[in-house]
């Protein structure tokens, strides 16, 4: 070790302090080297962890006074942000100098400059505060002529900078794709894939300009550019399905060897590059035949190509079969790719049976025949000695799984999680165990003791869903009532006599679940009494290694077993000892116990048998406190005031200066700074300051990289020895849990077990037990359309059948008409894209109550409360999570059978709301299919009409539509049609409504038809749709857009240059009308409110001022990306115009 440190020491003085006047290799020794060498010496020579810290705290404080000194050269700094950097790579905090480092970067020359960047990009993260002072030395490096400066600030940009800083740096990065030298151009790109990580709208604008850098003559460019594009891809594949010949070319030049030697890699040429590209073109070509057609000459060349003996071309053989199996399937790929995964199983190299085994798991859903061709090699990594095999093998048979080998599947699980100490293993182990046990359990009694083992195994390290799940199992029950009892009884049984074993430990979870079974299903035992079942929960209950919550558990058990008990006497002690209990929740639950005993019926009307499942009947309004509010108001207490008021006192109260963050920024041209609008008046207390800030950074602490000291029991080093003495305890028996497994296995047929070893014997007993099922009739279409299997036990949930029964309601907000708006002609655009990525966590729903969307209620209430009895539900876009298509009236259906001129008849009774011109979509030489959108009120109506142009008629004419990722559409009567007369036209239409958000997405579909010579022919159409599909008006008074105003935290600001011909405010403001569907409040002065809501009912607002020749745009919403979208429609809009 110290040959090393003498050599890094002699090694560091030339690096730094090269170039410097009198600053040779003497003279680096003499300052330099004596000092950080000293250091690292003498930290090197410590033999304690005490005399460490002592030694760097010395050299520490001797930092902080000569970084501190005005005497200090730059130099001087430098070598002191050297030995900075070391402390704070040990673990110290060295936060003294960080300000000294921003200073070094801001004023040294090349070398120090480097030396001060370098300092800042180890010493601050992007949320620190200090990065602020940062901002104008970059700026000033980006404008610099030498290239060094420009590279050391696009090198710190793309490291440390956060989303706020963005709008400040990007126009001059956009500048340096265009820079002649290459380093730069590829410096840039690899900033902008930053900024495309962190903040993905910010850099929509400039996806063209992504282009030019994957056709850009130099492969360090391109290759960069194709970060980007593989992150884009993932996001949404079928906007950059005509970049697929370019990824081919460029694939094809790499595996022929065109690029220059700089890029290979032991003789293969880019091989990281190849994988990149391969990965890219798998997105592509998934379930798309078209597509994949373009990719199968270069795949062939790179399984063709890459059978060099070298560890990098086994990487560039696995994403080669991972591209094979993702894209259309064809069978010459199919084979070569299938003996490739032949050779990374056979192989006697961990790493490539390793990836053998990744890559099967991975097609085995696509081709599980090749499970029975390896099925030996399986059986034999099942008793590796590595674990990683074992557990990949794992895997493996988890996707094999069937009802016919799921017993022996499963055991083997449980034998390797009781051998594993992994937490992270465990925890997967058990989720995946759980649900086979519940997809394909064979009985009651299987199922039972395969989740008694999970629970005992995974402890109290498993995911709490999967013991909420076998609750929810167990309660809503499944279509056959004598099945559920019968399942419940036998859970009770088991669980009854787990506990009379003696000595042994149950994890806290497994004994939440007993208790709970015990206490809700105990009355169908025949042989024990609620009172011995009660016996038996008091004793758990006085044995101090149960913790408090699961005594809430067993205590609650206790009470519902009490009316139904006719001894009271274990009761009665329970409640004289924890009546006077020191833990304030179990005495709360003694005396709840207490009173409820001293009237028994009382206590059956409120715990009745097996009613866990039933429907409360909630008082929402909270009457019966009415008393209780008048009483205190009586007494002086103060009144409630709602949100949206305290929120307004709180705003009146903050100070002028505006500390909100950088907003986004779009293209550089004809667009300022975002900033907020100066001077709002909304005719009602509203601050020019957004609370955005304060509620997205105030919400909870930042604890990213603070060591966790302190727990729920305590400070967390003392208890280490609790938990490992807690770990002693004896685990509970497996021998009687899987006794059914056991058997299964000893009762195979023995008479195909021919004269071999022992050993072999069992290895084919195994692999006919763990590969049974997987022949020809279960085989799975390479099109991944595999069949559905049916689980053995299908939950009646009781939630949707009561939502079943329900009405539905369709919202009917007030919209404004569209009657004045003219046709919207929708542009090609790329939008922010994070709205695919926010969409399910950030976007919650904000769904109207029933009771509030109809027109009398909505004129009633006032608006604000209306929005704010809006309820999250789970990540969707709205809050069952659920599309919700809605069928048109029987009078439109009707008219939908109407034959020639149908189209312009039906345009003709939709004239109160816009709609857009028919336009053909698709036609051969006997139909044609035209389609519009008309926009009503509450949904996107789609109709398309077909035409039959022959003069013989068709038969069985079928119109489907392909389902979607982000909507879905519903057949409605009449889209198969028997026969369809010559020369006429058919309609069929559709009402739509998002599921999840998007930007762009296509509505494709076909319709087949038979000609009279029995010859069937298909004709496939698509059309394209927009988010602002679903945007409607919303009439809303000054007052309501006040009030909401306030009530909404996500906004968002920006500038936006007007034309000459949008110097008038009402000019602009109809504008954005008629384009973007916004309602007009009111205009005062030179500010202007504007509403509009996201399909069915997520509002947004606008403040709009003109000063000068600059709009300043402000929206605010409840949902985090409609403001960002909007504004960007705005932009493009005002642009246009």
């Amino acid at each position: 070790m110290s040959d090393i440190v003498e050599k890094t020491l002699t090694a560091l003085p030339g690096l730094f302090l090269q170039n410097q006047p009198g600053g040779g290799p003497a003279a680096a020794k003499a300052s330099f080297s004596s000092r950080l060498g000293s250091l690292v010496r003498g930290i090197t020579a410590l033999t304690s962890k005490h005399e460490e810290e002592k030694l760097i705290q010395q050299e520490l404080s001797s930092l902080k006074a000569t970084v501190s000194a005005p005497t200090t050269t730059l130099k001087m700094m430098k070598e002191c942000m050297v030995r900075l950097i070391y402390c704070e790579m040990l673990g110290y905090d060295a936060s003294f100098g960080y300000i000294h480092a921003i200073k070094l970067a801001q004023q040294g020359n090349l070398l120090e400059k480097r030396v001060g960047y370098l300092a800042v990009s180890l010493f601050l993260h992007e949320s620190h505060e200090l990065l602020l002072l940062l901002v104008n030395t970059v700026v000033k490096d980006l404008q610099s002529t030498n290239l060094v400066e420009v590279c050391m600030a696009l090198t710190v940009v793309s490291q440390i900078f956060p989303r706020e800083m963005i709008p400040a740096v990007l126009p001059l990065i956009e500048d340096k794709l265009q820079h002649s030298k290459e380093i730069i151009r590829r410096k840039a790109v690899l900033a902008l894939y930053k900024f495309h990580l962190i903040a993905p709208n910010q850099v929509q604008h400039i996806h063209i300009k992504f282009r030019k850098a994957l056709c850009d003559r130099d492969v360090g460019v391109m290759a960069a550019s194709l970060h980007i594009y593989l992150r884009m891809i993932k996001e949404n594949s079928s906007g950059y399905k005509d970049l697929t010949g370019s990824f081919v070319t460029i694939l094809k030049q790499v595996v022929g060897g065109k690029l220059p030697v700089d890029f290979n890699y032991h003789s293969v040429p880019a091989p990281w590059l190849q994988i990149q590209l391969l990965r890219i073109l798998g997105l592509l070509g998934k379930d798309d035949q078209r597509t994949s057609e373009l990719m199968y000459d270069v795949l062939d060349e790179s399984l063709r190509r890459a059978e060099l003996n070298h560890n990098v071309t086994y990487a560039i053989l696995f994403e080669c079969v991972h591209t094979v199996y993702s894209i259309y399937p064809k069978s010459e790929l199919l084979e070569k790719a299938a003996k490739c995964i032949g050779k990374f199983v056979l192989s006697p190299k961990i790493n490539l049976k390793y990836l053998g085994l990744k890559a099967l798991t991975y097609v085995i859903q696509q081709d599980p025949t090749l499970a029975l061709q390896h099925q030996m090699t399986i059986i034999e990594c099942l008793d590796h000695p590595d674990p990683i095999i074992k557990r990949e093998t794992l895997e493996l048979l988890y996707r094999i799984t069937n009802a016919q080998n799921v017993t022996v599947i499963v055991q083997k699980m449980l034998e390797y999680l009781h051998q594993s100490k992994e937490e992270y293993v465990i925890v997967n182990l058990v989720g995946k165990i759980a649900e086979l046990a519940e997809k394909y359990a064979p009985d009651n009694a299987w199922f039972i003791q395969t989740m008694n083992a999970v629970f005992s195994v995974g402890g109290d390290v498993m995911h709490p869903d999967i013991p909420n799940n076998f609750l929810r199992l167990l309660a809503e029950g499944f279509d056959d009532e004598t099945e559920d009892q019968q399942l419940r009884l036998y859970a009770v049984q088991s669980y009854l006599t787990l506990l009379d074993m003696e000595n042994v430990f149950y994890p806290q979870r497994f004994l939440q679940v007993m208790s709970w079974v015990l206490g809700e299903y105990s009355y169908l035992l025949d042989k024990e009494t609620p009172a011995e079942v009660i016996a038996k929960l008091y004793k758990l209950l006085m044995n101090d290694s149960v913790s408090s919550e699961t005594k809430t558990w067993l205590i609650a058990a206790v009470t519902k077993l009490t009316p139904q008990a006719h001894s009271f006497d274990t009761v009665e002690r329970l409640i004289h000892e924890f009546t006077i209990s020191l833990d304030t929740c179990m005495r709360q639950h003694a005396f709840e116990l207490k009173h409820l005993h001293e009237n028994v019926e009382l206590m059956k009307s409120l715990l009745p048998v097996d009613r866990s499942c039933e429907d409360l009947v909630v008082d929402a309004s909270l009457s019966f406190l009415d008393g209780f509010v008048a009483e205190g108001l009586s007494q002086g207490a103060a009144p409630y005031k709602p949100h949206h008021q305290r929120q307004e006192e709180k705003l009146s109260q903050e100070k002028v200066l505006n500390f909100e963050p950088y907003g986004l920024s779009f293209s550089s041209s004809g667009f300022t700074g975002r900033q907020s609008p100066a001077g709002i008046s909304l005719g009602s207390d509203i601050s020019g300051n957004s609370a955005e800030t304060g509620l997205k950074e105030t919400n909870s602490l930042k604890l990213e990289g603070i060591k966790k000291l302190w727990g729920k029991e305590g400070y967390l080093p003392k208890k280490e020895s609790k938990t490992g003495d807690e770990s002693g305890a004896l685990p509970v028996p497996q021998e009687s849990i899987m006794e059914n497994v056991d058997q299964a296995i000893t009762k195979k047929d023995q008479s195909q077990v021919l004269t071999q070893s022992k050993e072999e014997k069992e290895k084919q007993l195994l692999a006919s037990s763990l590969f049974v099922g997987l022949g020809s009739e279960s085989t799975v279409n390479l099109l991944g359309k595999a069949d559905t299997v049916s689980h053995k036990f299908r939950r009646k949930s009781k939630v949707k059948e009561a939502k079943s029964g329900e009405t539905t309601s369709t919202h009917n907000m007030t919209c404004s008409s569209f009657s004045s708006l003219s046709n919207v002609a929708y542009e090609d655009d790329y939008y922010l894209n994070t709205l695919h990525d926010r969409g399910d966590k950030e976007l919650k729903t904000f769904s109207l109550n029933s009771e509030l969307l109809d027109s009398e209620s909505l004129t009633e209430l006032p608006l604000v409360e209306k929005f704010s009895n809006c309820s999250l539900s789970t990540p969707s876009l709205f809050a069952d999570n659920s599309m919700e298509i809605f069928h048109p009236p029987q009078s439109t259906a009707a008219s939908v059978a109407k034959e020639s001129s149908l189209a312009s008849s039906f345009l003709e009774e939709t004239t109160e709301y816009i709609h857009s011109n028919a336009m053909e979509i698709c036609n051969n030489e006997t139909i044609s299919v035209s389609s519009y959108k008309i926009w009503k009120d509450d949904c996107l109506l789609m109709v398309w009409s077909v035409t039959n142009k022959s003069g013989l008629e068709l038969k069985s004419a079928n119109l489907e539509i392909f389902p979607a990722e982000n909507f879905k559409v519903t057949e409605q009567p009449g889209c198969c049609l028997p026969v369809m007369e010559a020369e006429s036209t058919k309609s069929f239409q559709y009402s739509v409504q998002i599921e999840k958000p998007f930007t762009e997405e296509i509505l494709s579909g076909f319709i087949s038809y038979h000609m009279m010579d029995a010859h069937s022919a298909q004709l496939e159409f698509s059309v394209n749709l927009s988010l602002l599909d679903f945007i409607r008006p919303l009439k809303i008074s000054s007052e309501d857009f006040g009030k909401l105003w306030l009530s909404f935290a996500n906004d968002v600001k920006q500038n936006v240059k007007m034309s000459e011909s949008q110097a008038a405010l009402p000019f602009a403001l109809k504008t954005l009308q008629q384009k973007l569907r916004l309602h007009i409040i009111e205009i005062i002065g030179n500010e202007g409110l504007l509403a509009c809501q996201l399909l069915p009912s997520i509002p947004c607002l606008l403040h709009c001022r003109v000063y000068a020749d600059v709009l300043a745009l402000w929206f605010r919403s409840s949902c985090s990306t409609l403001p960002d979208y909007l504004l960007y429609q705005c932009q493009k809009v005002m642009e246009g115009s």
